[in-house]
């Protein structure tokens, strides 16, 4: 069955407490938090005080995605706050190797993502230290963006790339219904969502939906 980390982006800010609880309750595995600088990407979102503050109300897995410049600098801020998965960009990193030496040495898990300009044999001289890699289906930056069907190729070859290996994929950007299928049936493992669980009127729906994806053919 596949993992779902609903992207706390898409949340109501104003009561996310209540958010975070209703995911939980409603059969998440995960939870997406999407850390934004303002440089790397043109957002800002929140920092580790936010995860620190929700830590104390859920087990969920913890899966935060750096998407800021310099990313080794914050790694144990994150750590500290309660983050399970912490996964950097490529493209951002200086020395690749030595950040995901010091997410593991923190105790957590370590995951890559790629923007989708990026190829992803630029991962095969790193896959003995990776946990994760996360491929994104937009432009990252901001959330509700359409979902880049080009990047189901990518998916694939990462697929096969990593065979044998235990590295999970998890897929992020406009994932909705009509989309997971062709998602999971390419190779992901965890599908990150926001709008189409945070929009919808039935979390445990929408989720039940997700999980449930793949091998219809």
């Amino acid at each position: 069955m596949t993992l779902i980390s609903p992207s706390l982006l898409a949340a109501d800010f104003g009561n996310l407490q209540k958010e975070v609880l209703a995911i939980d309750k409603a059969g998440a595995d995960w939870l997406h938090l999407d850390i934004m600088d303002g440089h790397f990407v043109p957002n800002l979102t929140f920092g580790p005080q936010v995860i620190r503050t929700l830590r104390p109300l859920t087990k969920l897995v913890f899966d935060t995605h750096l998407m800021v410049e310099g990313p080794e600098e914050m790694l144990k801020w994150f750590a500290d706050a309660g983050s399970d998965i912490i996964t950097v960009h490529f493209e951002a990193c200086k020395n690749l190797a030595q950040t995901l030496k010091e997410i593991k040495k923190l105790g957590k898990k370590a995951g890559v993502s790629l923007r989708p300009q990026t190829n992803e044999k630029v991962l095969e001289p790193f896959l003995d230290d990776i946990d994760l890699i996360l491929v994104m289906t937009v432009n990252p930056g901001f959330g509700g963006q359409a979902f880049m069907s080009e990047q189901l190729n990518k998916l694939a070859k990462i697929k096969k790339m990593v065979e044998g290996k235990d590295i999970l994929i998890e897929v992020d950007g406009g994932i909705n219904a009509s989309n997971a299928d062709l998602c999971v049936n390419a190779g992901a493992d965890a599908l990150v969502a926001g709008s189409y669980i945070f929009k919808s009127d039935n979390y445990a729906s929408a989720i039940y939906t997700l999980k449930n994806s793949g091998e219809k053919l």
